[in-house]
């Protein structure tokens, strides 16, 4: 078959497949992220059918994918917004790194993958995904619960540590000296810090760059924008996805909501192609073996993001079902988790069998996050004296 029509017909079955996917997690009031990977994992390398013409287009489409998905997530906030979140989150911020990057990192080591392996399965488990708990929050009416900000600052926290976590990250799995590591470190702690002072001090000549009226030049501007953002950011060995992250902060106001707005169907379309792809590059018969290791790093870092959440509510002076919601509602990886999986898996430099335990990791997670933030305070309650409820709440 004339290899064009072969990719054509790849590609419209598998996002045909993947709309149906989303529409089945819909219905069943889940993320759509585990269902993605299991569609991934079924027409990949060792899968059911092997997808032959669409590799090289599900490559450059997930590294989109990634660039979208940091981009908005960098409109949600403005710098002022994350310092203030950064001075309020901080203690809490610090706890979440100590108490989830551990875990994965000391599993790592325990299974012989070296310090390049700790470093990926630690940024694994200690990023929550801030896709889901915002979902989980919207559609669980709590908003304008009292929990919510404490939740949504340590999100914050935990994105600014990525942007300074992934460069590092690139520089190691680029197996830089230590110090070419050091300088690739200097020059990505330079421009994230530049970039937050123009977009605390500028903001609004940069959205004002890219806005327009016109709903067509305004998403080819700001599309634009992120992909040479994330280019040059790429050329001076600072993640891509991070220079998408901070041209997001820079937009503010009204430009961002609209490029939001704009965005958000490319964003679904090619994040939902991003964590095929990562399927696709996953070897499902490596997952049995790492699967029992998977459950036990699921149950732990459940924990500890649980008393992470816990902790940073009770030092807010929230009563104890806000706390549990608090801390359930940060249980999920999901998006960003893959994020440092796709990137450690391109680079070559980690084993197959860490891809492998990150997937498996991330399916449990991204279902235990949502059922536990949606049945948490029913169970709580249950066990609570209602009275005492009621006076707290």
């Amino acid at each position: 078959m004339d290899p064009l029509a072969l990719t054509l017909i790849e590609l419209g079955a598998v996002v045909f497949c993947l709309g149906l996917l989303a529409r089945l997690a819909g219905r069943i009031g889940m993320s759509p992220i585990p269902l993605y990977l299991l569609g991934g994992l079924a027409f990949g390398a060792g899968g059911i059918i092997k997808l032959e013409g669409m590799h090289e287009f599900a490559h450059l489409s997930g590294e989109i994918g990634v660039i979208l998905l940091l981009l908005m997530l960098g409109l949600e906030y403005t710098a002022a917004e994350l310092f203030t979140g950064l001075r309020r989150s901080w203690q809490a911020g610090v706890l979440d790194l100590i108490l989830n990057f551990l875990p994965g990192a000391g599993l790592a080591l325990l299974l012989g993958w070296g310090g390049v392996g700790a470093m990926v399965m630690g940024g694994v488990t200690y990023i929550s995904s801030s896709g889901i708990a915002a979902k989980v929050i919207t559609d669980l009416g709590r908003l304008g619960n009292r929990e919510t900000p404490v939740v949504l600052s340590i999100l914050v926290f935990e994105d600014l540590a990525m942007a300074v976590y992934l460069p590092i990250l690139t520089a190691l799995l680029a197996g830089v000296s230590f110090l070419g590591g050091l300088t690739t470190v200097g020059v990505a702690l330079a421009v994230v810090s530049l970039v937050l002072m123009v977009a605390l001090r500028h903001g609004h000549r940069v959205s004002k760059a890219v806005h327009s009226e016109n709903s067509e030049v305004f998403l080819l501007n700001v599309l634009g924008a992120a992909l040479l953002v994330a280019g040059l950011a790429s050329a001076m060995q600072v993640s891509a996805a991070v220079g998408a992250f901070m041209l997001g902060i820079a937009i503010s106001g009204a430009t961002a909501h609209n490029a939001t707005r704009i965005l958000e169907p490319l964003r679904d379309l090619f994040a939902a192609i991003f964590f095929v792809a990562f399927g696709l590059n996953t070897d499902p018969s490596s997952i049995p073996p790492v699967l029992g290791w998977a459950l036990v790093l699921a149950l732990i870092t459940a924990v500890t993001k649980m008393a992470t959440g816990i902790w940073a509510a009770k030092r807010a002076g929230i009563a104890r079902p806000g706390r549990f919601r608090a801390g359930a509602t940060l249980i999920a990886r999901g998006e960003f988790s893959i994020v440092i999986a796709g990137l450690a898996l391109a680079s070559g430099a980690i084993p197959d069998e860490l891809a492998a335990l990150a997937t498996a990791y991330v399916l449990i997670m991204a279902v235990m996050g949502p059922l536990a933030a949606r049945y948490v305070e029913p169970l709580v309650k249950s066990v609570l004296p209602p009275a005492g409820i009621a006076a707290k709440a």
